[in-house]
């Protein structure tokens, strides 16, 4: 289970922000913000609430309380290289029934860990 400060800081990357931006978001400084990420200052629970609503993501997520968060879900926001979502949805829907039904056991294996 990732912590406050790791899932922060994906956060931030999965939207392609800096810690600048954020921390501007925040009313904070960049290095404040850059103590949450690094674990350097406890991050008050104001700040959590904030990026919570920032981010669209439950507080419960962000404390680890059981809510998943998918990544990114803009569809024209870069996915991979120079890939976008939607580029990857488009795809998927171009596949006949069986293709899709492989593609899925794939996925599920490939997240599949023990």
């Amino acid at each position: 289970m990732k912590e406050l400060r790791q899932l922060i800081r994906d956060l931030r990357e999965d939207h392609d922000l800096t810690q600048k931006e954020v921390a501007t978001y925040l009313g904070v400084s960049q290095q404040t913000y850059s103590n949450y990420e690094n674990g350097v200052r406890e991050i008050p629970t104001n700040t959590v609430v904030a990026l919570a609503r920032y981010y669209q993501v439950s507080t419960d997520y962000l404390l680890s309380s059981g809510s998943s968060y998918l990544g990114n879900t803009n569809l024209n926001s870069t996915y991979l290289e120079d890939t976008t979502l939607h580029d990857v949805m488009y795809d998927i829907q171009g596949l006949d029934d069986d293709a899709r039904k492989e593609l899925l056991r794939f996925i599920q294996f490939l997240g599949h860990t023990d």
